[in-house]
């Protein structure tokens, strides 16, 4: 009976967070705790690890997926994505959060250094096959190629194998996909420091990554036809700005965002 009563009142109080939208943000979340408290009352508790994605979706469901029902309701037929992003796993970087994008707007591929391969049938089939679907099936028109400050896996294109580190079993293999932007900072800025030339590979990767994908026959037949566009954009996360470029047959001059006021 106990259990049907605190059931009862769950469903109230959501009721009440669906139907009350002008609620202010603190009797939104007071409500939140007491669905919290009362799910708690007859289940059993989790670990930090699991609660942490009960509580993460419990908030989704409540304040996004259940007050935008026609948006849900359209991707539920299908998705048109404007972006196909390639971004770095680096946690500090999400897309979605930096750029806002909101579900249905980006198809993303995240790895160690935002890298893109050249086009190679017999190895990174991964990223081949993501970068054949969002251009062929969803006929995807901008490509976008992320970097950001503080990256460790070009910290480790820049420094191995010469800092006689041992290697790994993957990172190192796949972080030499940018060596063509490790060999042209190291002789346009041999001058710098190493933190100072991590700095110039960040941008540099973007543009190796940029021209790797034009080796792609879909993204190269885009290119030609003017169906798709490529943009490289930089993160900088420490000083909390972000520069946007496109790459054509040279690379554009960049739009820093936001807009310096000096």
């Amino acid at each position: 009976m106990a259990k049907q009563s605190s059931e009862l009142a769950i469903e109230e109080l959501k009721k009440l967070l669906r139907e009350k939208e002008e609620l202010n943000e603190v009797a939104a979340a007071k409500v939140e705790e007491l669905i919290a408290e009362l799910q708690g009352s007859h289940l059993r508790p989790y670990e930090h690890a699991v609660q942490r994605i009960i509580d993460g979706f419990t908030y989704f469901k409540f304040n996004n997926f259940d007050k935008n029902p026609d948006l849900y309701g359209q991707l539920a037929n299908g998705q048109s994505p404007q972006y196909l992003v390639f971004a770095c796993s680096d946690s500090r970087v999400s897309p979605s959060i930096i750029l806002n994008f909101q579900p249905g707007e980006a198809f993303m591929v995240r790895n160690i250094a935002n890298m893109v391969p050249p086009f190679n049938q017999l190895r990174y089939s991964g990223v081949g096959a993501v970068i054949e679907y969002a251009i062929t099936a969803l006929k995807v028109p901008n490509i976008l190629v992320i970097g950001h400050s503080r990256c460790g896996g070009i910290q480790r294109l820049m420094s191995h194998p010469e800092n006689g580190s041992a290697p790994f079993d993957f990172i190192d293999d796949w972080v030499k996909i940018g060596l063509p932007a490790k060999l042209k900072v190291l002789k346009e800025y041999e001058d710098y420091d190493f933190e100072e030339q991590c700095k110039f590979c960040e941008k540099e990767s973007v543009n190796n990554s940029l021209v790797n994908l034009k080796t792609y026959p879909y993204v190269e037949r885009g290119i030609r036809d003017k169906s798709i566009t490529l943009l490289g954009g930089y993160y900088d996360f420490v000083i909390g700005e972000f520069k946007l470029w496109k790459y054509e047959s040279y690379i554009t001059k960049p739009i820093t965002i936001p807009p310096s006021t000096h």
